[in-house]
């Protein structure tokens, strides 16, 4: 797939319209003259916000800017964002925080590869006292601290329900278990690591997991994990993956092994590989919520008002039997869900 390189700016313009003070005293129809001047007052159309996201190499990444995207476009917000080379390049998406960070923001919305990769650009910013949203992958805490940066908010999948979903749909489709093998994506990456924790300790007593493979979130990679794993275990009951892309690397693995029904495979994402009958069970996370409900966590931060630590975006088991509901709900859940940053926004 092409490697993006996104470098955007995007400004609204606020048309002004002239009314003379007669008809605004009479639009306010006020009689108080006691001081206060509405007209200083902000809204989210004010806010001027600076973004780096990972790499749009992967979809996820692609409809979480959408999310941000969207949100713009309500809002009317001034925001500048920059992506990462790739799902890997942590240099280079540092680099893209700390330019940004040279520069003067309301709030900046930071989606980092890894949990230490822009703390020096955090830390930059946090000397100068302006709020930081962290989305989808956690500021390490420890190096959050020795920064001097308090985020302001976490918003993002709570990953270990994720992995616990899938563990429980999985003993739902297979009664008797047996061996388990699951497939992570960057080796000490957090988010995979919480997924599989989840996924393990979920996991019914029927099941084991025999091996634990990484495969830096790339499909052939996966695929290749998956068909030395199937040769050292031919009776090995079900995959569990930590994202649809590998996991359609799985499947084809799986199928190429003439095992499609008797070596299942779950994973984190792949409504559409659900439907097509290629991955037997998913949880699915909305990126584009993650972005959206970011974008408004920054301008409402930028306003002055103050946020909730941690916010769990909206998961969703995927079946054969909901999976076209959920294409055609997609990029927004099936089902409604709690918005805390649209509440502080008065929407």
């Amino acid at each position: 797939m092409s490697i993006f390189q996104t470098r955007k700016r995007m400004r609204v313009s606020l048309g002004v319209v002239a009314v003379s003070a007669g008809l605004l005293l009479a639009a306010c129809g006020s009689s108080d003259d006691s001081g206060s001047d509405s007209g200083d007052s902000k809204d989210a159309g004010d806010t001027n916000i600076g973004i780096v996201i990972k790499g749009l190499d992967n979809p996820f990444f692609q409809h979480m800017e959408d999310g941000i995207n969207a949100e713009q476009k309500e809002s009317g917000a001034d925001i500048e964002i920059q992506a990462a080379a790739s799902i890997t390049d942590t240099s280079g998406q540092a680099d893209k925080l700390t330019n940004l960070a040279n520069q003067e923001f309301d709030c900046y919305l930071v989606n980092p590869i890894s949990g230490t990769n822009l703390i020096q650009g955090i830390a930059q910013i946090a000397a100068k006292g302006t709020p930081i949203v962290n989305i989808d992958n956690p500021v390490e805490a420890k190096a959050a601290d020795a920064a001097g940066a308090e985020i302001a908010t976490y918003i993002g999948t709570d990953n270990v329900a994720a992995g616990k979903m899938v563990a429980d749909q999985l003993a739902k489709l297979d009664s008797d278990g047996g061996d388990v093998a699951t497939v992570g994506g960057i080796a000490g990456d957090v988010t995979s690591a919480q997924r599989i924790d989840g996924f393990k300790e979920g996991l019914a007593d029927s099941f084991e997991v025999v091996q634990e493979v990484a495969a830096n979130w790339d499909r052939q990679e996966a695929q290749t994990q998956a068909e030395t794993i199937l040769q050292a275990n031919p009776d090995l009951a079900a995959f569990f993956v930590a994202n649809d892309d590998m996991a359609m690397g799985v499947a084809r693995a799986v199928a190429a092994a003439d095992k499609k029904g008797k070596t299942l495979v779950v994973s984190v994402d792949g409504i559409d590989g659900v439907a097509s009958g290629d991955i037997d069970a998913a949880v699915a996370q909305y990126p584009f919520v993650v972005g959206k409900m970011g974008l408004q966590a920054c301008e409402a931060a930028a306003l002055g008002e103050e946020l909730p630590e941690k916010v769990d975006t909206p998961i969703a088991l995927i079946t054969p039997d909901n999976a076209k509901e959920a294409q055609d709900a997609f990029p927004e859940p099936p089902n409604e869900y709690d918005n805390p940053f649209a509440d502080l926004l008065g929407r």
